[in-house]
């Protein structure tokens, strides 16, 4: 089949997709000039009895919870639809940094649905861009043909909704996934038609392992899309080593010199990487790449007089800040591991949190063939069916998933005692913890918001409904 971009994006009940939930998806197909194929997807789905939406995000979509019930499908007749029409061979997805936080919202709601989670992104030829990152590397290397906006302190902004804006795109309501669709759609016709070459070499390079050969070639090369904010977020990096997943690398950012660094030990290096987000006062060059997320790099050759000048890089420098990286790199490589199995650590442990759900348990290991198999035995399983259907899983999670598939998707084929059993799963999913509840943190929220003083007419209405929703969900709670 020929080729084809699928541009797709959604809003959600909160940022965290362990947690929230998909609440509209909107996409549309195009040829590789952007030319619209077929008709647009657009759809609303299901918030369950056991969600709570963060009221920040609903005062900035405009969609309730009794919307998605009242006009929405269930998670499963929406995936039904994804991957009989939408996921179909030779596609690419594309977003608006879909990568990051898209992607993994369609993963999750694979993974609670009995679907794998991943072979829809790159089975039958199928795989995944991210214009984000080609915008960042356009705006620090070859600008011209876009209008750059920038916030009010003059430092550069690349939301779509500014840049459709600057650039005279349509997109009728900021955080409509249909209308992001648009945006997103004209933004790449745009790129395409002012940056065609950075444009083509960018679309090219989206294979994880192409990504990987270039970054492993021991030769600098140019990044955009680092998380300091300087410098249009781009600088040259360096590779040090590959990750024991071998799915990323740790990289050295060759703007400063190694001096100030090679001596730390693994904690002091640990902890500043914890500091990073404050880059203006605390630069720290070092920082991982993974292949996976089709980063934006290119080799040094791309970095011209102008590009030069505008990201402050100065050839030598890099050229000196590499002999003395290259010099002590042997030494430093153990200090460094040692810093990254701390990092780990960490990073654990701040997700510790989610483990008692297992719709959290997404990248606990990989499923098997054999659970593959059950996955679509289950599926095909009419409702009817579902009560006295037996599955033999050998992933204790699709065990502790099944009863929450058929509550969420077909509660008519729940026995009476299964009825009990997701009622009291709700309680306890949205009370348990007491005051670090997520029902406690959903009121937090909603109450502070509701203090606020500039609140329009609109957003009282919305906070209204989430009023409503909890109480629906926890009728004897006091909010």
């Amino acid at each position: 089949m020929e080729t084809s971009l699928f541009f797709y994006d959604l809003e959600t009940s909160g940022l965290n997709p362990r947690e929230d939930r998909v609440m509209q998806f909107a996409g549309q197909r195009t040829d590789m000039n952007m030319v619209k194929i077929g008709y647009p997807f657009n759809y609303l789905i299901k918030l369950t009895e056991d969600v709570l939406p963060d009221p920040q995000a609903i005062l900035v979509t405009g969609i309730t919870p009794q919307q998605t019930i009242s006009k929405g499908l269930t998670e499963a007749a929406f995936l039904n639809i994804f991957h009989e029409q939408i996921a179909t061979p030779d596609t690419v997805f594309v977003g608006y940094n879909n990568i990051q936080f898209d992607d993994e919202f369609i993963r999750y709601m694979n993974y609670r649905n009995f679907y794998d989670p991943y072979e829809w992104q790159w089975q039958d030829n199928r795989s995944r861009w991210d214009l984000i990152n080609v915008i960042r590397m356009m705006r620090a290397l070859r600008p011209e043909g876009v209008k750059w906006p920038v916030d009010p302190e003059g430092r550069p902004v690349n939301s779509l909704e500014k840049l459709a804006t600057a650039n005279g795109l349509e997109h009728l309501k900021a955080h409509d996934a249909q209308s992001d669709v648009t945006a997103c759609i004209a933004l790449a016709r745009l790129i395409q038609q002012t940056q065609p070459k950075l444009f083509k070499y960018l679309y090219n390079l989206r294979d994880k392992h192409d990504i990987a050969q270039q970054v492993k070639s021991n030769e600098p090369f140019v990044y955009a899309g680092s998380f300091q904010g300087d410098y249009d977020k781009t600088s040259v990096y360096y590779y040090l080593y590959e990750t024991v997943s071998k799915q990323e690398a740790l990289l050295y950012d060759l703007r400063y010199d190694p001096f100030d660094l090679i001596n730390l030990n693994a904690e002091q290096l640990a902890e500043l990487w914890q500091e990073r987000r404050d880059y203006r006062t605390n630069p720290f060059p070092l920082r991982t790449i993974k292949y996976n997320r089709c980063p934006a790099i290119a080799p040094l050759k791309v970095l011209d007089e102008a590009s030069q000048t505008k990201l402050q890089l100065d050839p030598t420098q890099i050229r000196e800040n590499r002999k003395h990286l290259e010099d002590t790199l042997s030494s430093w490589l153990p200090t460094l591991r040692q810093m990254m199995t701390l990092i780990d650590k960490v990073d654990k442990k701040r997700y510790h949190g989610y483990a008692a759900s297992v719709d959290s348990l997404l990248y606990e290991k990989f499923l098997d063939n054999v659970d593959k198999k059950a996955l679509a035995i289950t599926r095909s399983t009419l409702p009817a069916e579902l009560k006295i259907a037996r599955f033999n899983y050998t992933d204790r999670r699709l065990r502790r998933l099944l009863p929450l598939y058929k509550a969420r998707n077909y509660p008519e084929s729940l026995t009476a005692t299964e009825i009990r059993h997701w009622h009291d799963y709700c309680q306890r999913h949205l009370l348990q913890g007491g005051d670090r509840s997520r029902y406690a943190n959903f009121v937090v929220k909603l109450q502070s918001l509701a203090e606020m003083n500039d609140l329009k007419t609109s957003d009282q209405k919305l906070l209204a409904n989430l009023d409503a929703w909890a109480h629906q969900l926890i009728p004897t709670a006091d909010l």
